[in-house]
Formats: structure tokens, C-alpha cells, sequence
């Protein structure tokens, strides 16, 4: 299950540029977060590897996950020896821009010593620096 739109206004967008910090990231529903130290792309790819690492430390406990982020943002790519010029890419993948303090999961209804060891395990499949907090 890759996290994609199903319907976008703009087929390719521009680039950007990241913000730093989110300082007000609180949780609006689960009981444990994982936040973003850092600001960067998180691939649908490695958030639904993160979200399946985090669900398999918690299914036995029964409980519930939330992710707080969409990958609604294409990201463009062109084939290899390709000429400079011609255009921009193809999209070849979808990635969420998040900043940094950014709440990424949330978790209610586990143990709190199971739910840090899930984000721990959730928290290596990503590409920035997390923190768990509560």
C-alpha cells in the first residue's frame, strides 16, 4: 500500500525550500509521538516501512496508530544518459516535505515502554533524526 493522491491539481511542482522548525507540535490523538528533529523528504516508501515496523512491535498489544504526514508532494526523476535540457522528468515517486518538530505518528492504547521500542524500530527506517515524546 504506497500512499499516494488520488487527484492532483498539478501534475509536477517546483522544487522549494524546506523551513526549519515547528515549535508548537503537540499530539491530538494518540498518547506517544514520534517528531522530526530535522526538516526533509520522507518517501511514501519509507514511511510505509516505518508504519509497518511500528504496527508489528504493537499488534500483539492491540492499540492504534495514526501517521500525521502525506506524501502529496511528486517527486521528479530523468532516466539515466539523458541529455541535459528536453524538459523536466517523469514523476517517479511521491514524498512528504516535513519540517522539523513535525509529529509523524501517534500511538494510543499501548504500554509506553512497547510503544518507545516501536517508534525506536519505526523511527531508524526514516531519514531524519526523530525524537519519541509524550
Amino acid at each position: 500500500m504506497i500512499l499516494q493522491p488520488k487527484r492532483f491539481k498539478y501534475k509536477k511542482v517546483r522544487k522549494g525550500n524546506l523551513r526549519k522548525y515547528i515549535y508548537n507540535s503537540k499530539l491530538d490523538f494518540g498518547e506517544i509521538g514520534l517528531k522530526s528533529l530535522e526538516s526533509g523528504l520522507i518517501t511514501s516508501t519509507q514511511l510505509e516501512a516505518a508504519r509497518q515496523a511500528i504496527s508489528r512491535k504493537i499488534k500483539k498489544k492491540g492499540g492504534k496508530i495514526w501517521i500525521k504526514i502525506f506524501p502529496n508532494t511528486p517527486i521528479t526523476k530523468k532516466p539515466g544518459e539523458v541529455r541535459m535540457g528536453k524538459g523536466k522528468g517523469n514523476v517517479s515517486h511521491w514524498a512528504s516535505k516535513i519540517r522539523g518538530g513535525a509529529i509523524i505518528f501517534e500511538v494510543c492504547g499501548v504500554n509506553k515502554k512497547i510503544a518507545v521500542k516501536a517508534f525506536r524500530t519505526g523511527g531508524a527506517k526514516l531519514p531524519v533524526k526523530t525524537q519519541i515524546f509524550d
